[in-house]
């Protein structure tokens, strides 16, 4: 009698044992999910939030780099106008 008694309590023990890991694995699986979802979602806001600071970038180097491109182009010109005058100057020089 004593072995069935034991072995009814062993029984319970480990029902009631796995009854608990199932509980815990359900509320720790519950928490995994919503603390990825709020990480996904916080990764999205800031994302987008980093787009819109790369966008306004992109914007103001294409504009810095089209301002830079004619003041190249200026510098070019008067170079160009300077060289003219000079060899004109030169060419009187030696002639």
């Amino acid at each position: 009698m004593k072995n069935k008694n034991t072995q009814k309590n062993t029984q319970g023990f480990f029902e009631n044992g796995m009854k608990k890991t199932r509980k815990f694995l359900v509320k720790t699986n519950d928490f995994a999910l919503a603390k990825t979802e709020e990480v996904v979602t916080t990764s999205l806001e800031v994302t987008t939030q980093w787009q819109a600071v790369a966008d306004k970038a992109i914007k103001g180097g294409l504009k810095l780099a089209a301002n830079q491109q004619d003041l190249v182009f200026d510098i070019l010109n008067e170079i160009k106008d300077q060289a003219i005058d000079s060899k004109k100057r030169f060419s009187k020089l030696v002639a």
